[in-house]
C-alpha cells in the first residue's frame, strides 16, 4: 500500500464569533495556510502511479484559486471558518480525485493544524 500527499498554500481571511477568543477573533483577520491531501491506494501496473499526478496538481490548483486571496466566510460550504471546516471543505472538493485517507489544513503562524479523515461509521 503506498500514500502520495500533495499540498498547496493559500492566504484566506475569515472572522470567528462566538469564541473565548473574544473581539480579536471577532474582526476580519487574515491567515497563511498550507493544505496537504493525501491518497492512499495501489500504484497502476501501467504507469506505476496512484494517480495521474497532473490531474491531482490540476484539482488542487482549482482548489487553491477557490480559497487563495478570499474571505472565508463568504464561502458558504466552509460554514464557519474553522480549521475542522476547511478540512472537510478541501476533502468534499478532493474526494473524487482518488481514494484521498486524509486532509490536513495547517496555520504554521499560529501552531495550529486540522486532520479531517473522512465520513466515519458512525456518521462522522
Amino acid at each position: 500500500m503506498w500514500e502520495l500527499t500533495k499540498s498547496f498554500r493559500f492566504e484566506a481571511a475569515h472572522s470567528l464569533r462566538g469564541t473565548t477568543l473574544g473581539e480579536i477573533s471577532e474582526e476580519i483577520h487574515g491567515h497563511s495556510y498550507r493544505a496537504e491531501v493525501t491518497l492512499r491506494g495501489k500504484p497502476d501496473v501501467e504507469t506505476g502511479m496512484l494517480v495521474d499526478v497532473g490531474i491531482f496538481e490540476q484539482r488542487l490548483s482549482e482548489l487553491q484559486k477557490r480559497l487563495d486571496h478570499k474571505l472565508l466566510d463568504r464561502i458558504q460550504a466552509i460554514g464557519p471558518a474553522t480549521l475542522e471546516n476547511l478540512s472537510r471543505f478541501i476533502w468534499d472538493n478532493v474526494q473524487h480525485t482518488g481514494h484521498v485517507v486524509r486532509v490536513s489544513v495547517h496555520r504554521d503562524s499560529c501552531g495550529e493544524s486540522c486532520t479531517y479523515f473522512g465520513p466515519q461509521s458512525d456518521g462522522r
